[in-house]
């Protein structure tokens, strides 16, 4: 059973491995926390970037002698196999600790083994401590194993009534200053930023984290079936890496534009493990009817228009029984906005007698 002070260091490194988000694929984000054999913090580190060191190595190398003999507590099982890294199970072995306590097993087939390594080695070995919070908190990284594509959240602004623009198409700005601001810190946490041409035409966005202290760039890209972005829009400009993803590259779906699934596996295949939806509603609707996204991230603005296009265009539904239900998982007031987060509620059909 763990102690209290396990359960601190745990929450502690479930809080460090999200300094990594957006950072690190196709690694997971991981923190870790060593305490002494007193149980006081020894040392901690996080994993920063792909083929830097993973959170178990900054965590021994701050904790230095004082790790033997004390407790990893680390948010994923640590890898048993040798990468562009060495085995952190192994590392933890030559530190001399004596127990390992983790929240979340590693799904990923090539990695896990650790804890079995440790046990072997005759460590005390816990799996499961606050497994649900740090799942949650690797949640892309997580369903990117499961599911062979990158998770992937939708994103909208929109008005109370669901209008994301205006009759007139004039749409900036919607939401007020923080939800502005609070969508750059979404997009710093993501491997990908997908809009559809529709939006760069009307819009001409940048598609980019702008954020004082954040140099992270995500990959954009442009969902464009028949190339048609400007050669001068402003997705173009070198302020972060940019794929302009046409139906004759990626695939074509039975309506003769880009195949999102297609899209997703490739972006998959180049590393990325989440992509940030800020397409316009046709796209979004063409993601809901593939059944691509796995969570909404919808911002709405204490302000009514009753005409002009809908955050959401058609996305295969055509009766209320058909509505994609959703689970809200947290709603936060910014500024003078409401941020709600949802996950498509997941059912089951009902059994035949």
């Amino acid at each position: 059973m763990a102690s209290q002070a396990e359960f601190e260091a745990m929450r502690r490194a479930i809080a460090l491995a999200a300094r990594g988000l957006g950072r690190t694929s196709p690694n997971p984000p991981v923190g870790c926390v060593i305490l002494d054999p007193a149980g006081a913090v020894a040392g901690e580190g996080w994993h920063a970037r792909a083929g830097g060191p993973h959170a178990e190595i900054e965590a021994l190398r701050r904790a230095g002698d004082r790790a033997r003999g004390g407790t990893a507590v680390v948010t994923l099982e640590p890898c048993n196999h040798t990468g562009r890294t060495g085995p952190c199970a192994q590392a933890l072995l030559d530190a001399g600790v004596a127990r390992v306590v983790v929240a979340v097993p590693d799904p990923n087939q090539a990695a896990s083994g650790g804890t079995e390594t440790l046990r072997a080695a005759g460590i005390d070995v816990e799996i499961g401590v606050l497994e649900a919070k740090a799942a949650a908190g690797n949640v892309a990284w997580l369903t990117s194993v499961r599911t062979g594509r990158p998770y992937l959240t939708w994103k909208f602004a929109a008005t109370l009534d669901g209008r994301s623009a205006a009759a007139d198409g004039t749409s900036r700005w919607i939401t007020g200053p923080e939800a502005r601001a609070d969508v750059h810190r979404l997009r710093a946490t993501v491997d990908t930023i997908v809009a559809g041409v529709g939006t760069v035409l009307a819009d001409d966005p940048e598609l980019t984290v702008r954020l004082p202290d954040d140099a992270h760039q995500p990959l954009r890209v442009v969902v464009d079936s028949a190339g048609r972005t400007p050669a001068g829009a402003r997705v173009r400009d070198g302020a972060a890496e940019t794929w302009i993803a046409t139906a004759a590259e990626v695939g074509a779906g039975p309506d003769g534009r880009v195949d999102l699934a297609k899209l997703l596996a490739a972006l998959h295949a180049r590393g990325s493990r989440s992509v940030l939806l800020e397409g316009g509603p046709t796209l979004a609707g063409a993601a809901l009817r593939a059944g691509l996204v796995d969570r909404v991230v919808g911002y709405l603005a204490p302000a009514l228009l009753g005409a002009g296009p809908a955050a959401l265009g058609e996305a295969g539904i055509s009766t209320i029984g058909q509505a994609l239900r959703l689970d809200v998982t947290d709603v936060t007031v910014i500024g003078t906005d409401v941020r709600i987060t949802a996950t498509p509620r997941i059912t089951t059909a009902p059994q035949e007698a």
